[in-house]
């Protein structure tokens, strides 16, 4: 967006802010939305994991037994 160089000194009107806050806006929920996604992942890691390890140990309790 070309600004004209005098208006780098004037006030900026109202929905101009407005527009400015709802850009920051939607930037910082994209934010979340990828914290998001990478908390649901890690925790389906650590679930899948914990599960992968319970059975193993489960296996190597049967086969130390038998």
């Amino acid at each position: 967006m070309h600004m004209p160089f005098n208006s780098l000194w004037r006030t900026p009107s109202p929905r101009e802010l407005i527009a400015r806050e709802l850009d920051e806006a939607q930037r910082s929920l994209l934010e979340a939305q990828t914290g998001r996604d990478y908390a649901n992942a890690m925790v389906s890691y650590h679930e899948t994991r914990i599960d992968r390890l319970r059975l193993q140990l489960e296996m190597a309790g049967q086969v130390v037994d038998e």
